[in-house]
Parts: C-alpha cells; structure tokens; sequence
C-alpha cells in the first residue's frame, strides 16, 4: 500500500481485552520509500458532547491508538495520534512499544 484514502476505525485500548472507544475516521495514508507512514484525517462524524468529553479524556491519558482499516478485526498498529485546533488529526506510526505513560493521580 503506497496511499490509502478512505474510512478507518481508531481503537483505544486499556489493555489486550479491554478496549474503551472507537472512533470512526477519514484518512489519507501516504508510505514513504523506507516503509514508515504518516496519516491525516477527521472524525468522520461530529463528535457529541459526551464523545468530545471522551476522545480529550483518553487523548490527555494516552494518545496512541490501534489502527484498524476496513477488512480488518483487530487492528495491528500502533499509532500516536495529534489533533489540531481545526480537528485535524495527524497520526504516525508508534516507535516499538505499547505506548503507554505513566500517570500519577492525587486523590483527595
């Protein structure tokens, strides 16, 4: 796959059974000479109040996603995903790792 234009699904995933969201994008994927990916997109659908309030949730705790493009189940990479003020996302292929942060709450 050189480019890809069309619908994918991003996965947030809390562990390998527990996944807490999808969110169904338009994307452009373009491959460059050595293989890696860069991708652009939008919701494909406005998110709603409850949604947006989701999507900065997950986004603060940990902005990778799995990928999953259509004909697939499960999706197989690992994606950091940027959002810019006008609802552009930007998404690049995660360095190997699972993405995760460490994140300390302070309770009261």
């Amino acid at each position: 796959m050189d480019r890809f234009v069309g619908q994918a699904r991003l996965e947030w995933w809390a562990n390998h059974a527990t996944c807490l969201e999808k969110y169904d994008i338009d994307i452009t994927v373009a491959v460059d000479a050595v293989g890696m990916w860069r991708a652009t997109g939008r919701h494909a659908n406005a998110l709603d109040t409850t949604q947006r309030e989701g999507w900065d949730y997950l986004m603060e705790m940990d902005p990778y996603f799995s990928i999953v493009f259509p004909g697939e189940d499960n999706g197989g990479i690992l994606v950091r995903v940027f959002e810019a003020e006008a609802g552009t996302l930007s998404l690049t292929e995660a360095p190997d790792g699972d993405g995760s942060v460490s994140i300390t709450f302070d309770l009261p």
